[in-house]
């Protein structure tokens, strides 16, 4: 007997047991196999479709989420405009009351000026009539030492006094 060339009462009987093998297999074996395979094969399929359900989904719920960003970065725009502007009346109106304020002040300083300035002709006014006053005292005592003279100066002021103004 040889190693590469089998004996032909062998060689039947391997293909007798091949044959009723196959058959077990054909009948038992091939359907559950086959049936397992189209159940995964199935299983698979449902898989993909579920994957290709998620990946439709994730798209939308990116899209949806970059239009919420969108939104909220045009809210946020909207919001700094808004502070921007707020801040610019704010400041506008700060200025207009400090500028009504200075004013207020400035004019308060010019009329305290103004009645300083009045009280000090004033008080100028009244130094120089007391001055004139004494002077005149002076004058008067110097050249109405006499008798005669005081009673002329009388006469003269009544006189004065009692006549209408011809001016």
């Amino acid at each position: 007997m040889s190693l590469l060339i089998p004996d032909s009462g062998l060689l039947f009987w391997m293909v007798i047991a091949f044959g009723v093998v196959f058959v077990i297999l054909a009948k038992y074996g091939f359907p559950v196999i086959v049936k397992m395979v189209e159940d995964r094969k199935a299983y698979i399929d449902q898989s993909l479709e579920v994957a290709r359900e998620a990946n439709v989904k994730l798209a939308d719920l990116k899209a949806e989420g970059e239009a919420i960003v969108a939104a909220a970065n045009k809210e946020q725009g909207r919001i700094l405009k808004e502070a921007m502007a707020e801040r610019e009346k704010i400041i506008h109106q700060a200025r207009e009351a400090a500028e009504k304020t200075a004013q207020k002040e400035l004019a308060a300083l010019k009329e305290q000026i103004q009645r300083e300035k009045e009280e000090a002709i004033r008080d100028i006014r009244r130094q120089v009539a007391a001055l004139s006053v004494d002077i005149a005292e002076k004058v008067l005592r110097k050249s109405l030492a006499d008798k005669e003279a005081q009673m002329g100066m009388i006469d003269r002021m009544l006189d004065e006094v009692l006549t209408p103004n011809k001016n």
